[in-house]
């Protein structure tokens, strides 16, 4: 099976992991299942200790890469540095994409300035609630998943980490998720704010679907403080003015705040900072008032 544009020649799924032994194969072999030919499966197993990436079927088209404890963020990276695809696919090892889900989104991806598209994301428990992409909700950066708009693909303010897919030269130009982001949390939200800001589109395909499972809690410890710090990096790179204000106002209730912002003076923030504003080329202000995010 040939993929459908002459501007695609390979698919490359990367897929982090940490202890996700319930789950991880049938996804591999629900993506194995799907793929295209020629396409191929990057495992970056970030530090299990239940073993399920060692049970893996590993061959040609499935690698397996050992990690330790790098974050979802440096994870993903990861994999992609050691992909050979034109396209990268970022999916979470507990999904169940539709076959032929590759179709539509390399469809959509096959035009100017869309840096990103990403199927309707559907609940595994509950097929029947469905996202078709997210934003924010309040200064506070809580998020609520957005209904449908239409049924041809359209621009979305951001699109779920846990399946979504990119061209390579993009996603190099724009330099990947946030190295600087630790653990888990805001990593898809700003890669996602930061395309926009650099000029790029993201667009939901609601002809495309991958079923995800959402889980209560995480089958790793997730640092709350971490989590924080995240958020303060996205707020700091992207944010100016008085919604800068207005969101770290939200947060100093948080009482990991201090914390986590200790952190993040000690970090490459400032440099971050002053050279993604260099190359925007729209503000925080036109994403906000694009997609009527009033905070």
């Amino acid at each position: 099976m040939s993929l459908p544009s002459a501007s695609f020649e390979k698919i490359s799924v990367i897929v982090p992991v940490r202890n996700e032994a319930p789950t991880l194969r049938s996804t591999v072999e629900q993506l194995q299942a799907t793929l295209p030919d020629e396409s191929e499966i990057i495992v970056v197993d970030d530090d299990s200790t239940d073993g399920g990436a060692d049970t893996l079927p590993v061959s040609d088209s499935v690698r397996l890469l050992k990690a330790q404890q790098l974050g979802v963020a440096r994870a993903r990276n990861w994999g992609a540095a050691h992909a050979t695809g034109d396209v990268l696919v970022f999916s979470d090892a507990h999904v169940n994409p539709v076959p032929r889900w590759w179709e539509p989104l390399l469809a959509a991806l096959d035009h100017p300035n869309v840096g990103a598209v990403g199927p309707v994301i559907s609940s595994i428990a509950n097929p029947q609630n469905r996202g078709y992409g997210y934003r924010f909700k309040d200064a506070r950066l809580n998020t609520e998943w957005m209904s449908r708009q239409g049924y041809q693909p359209y621009p979305v303010p951001m699109l779920c980490g846990c399946f979504l897919a990119m061209p390579r030269i993009t996603f190099e130009l724009v330099g990947g998720f946030d190295a600087g982001m630790t653990c888990w949390g805001s990593e898809d939200s700003e890669l996602c704010v930061r395309l926009w800001l650099l000029g790029y589109e993201l667009l939901v395909v609601p002809q495309a679907e991958a079923a995800h499972l959402f889980r209560r809690k995480h089958p790793y410890a997730v640092d709350r403080k971490l989590t924080i710090y995240n958020s303060l990096r996205l707020i700091f790179a992207h944010f100016s003015g008085e919604r800068l204000t207005r969101v770290l106002t939200c947060f100093k209730e948080d009482g990991d705040f201090a914390i986590a912002l200790a952190r993040l003076a000690d970090s490459d923030i400032w440099q971050q900072r002053d050279r993604l504003i260099a190359q925007r080329i729209r503000t925080d202000d036109w994403f906000c008032d694009r997609f009527d995010m009033m905070f």
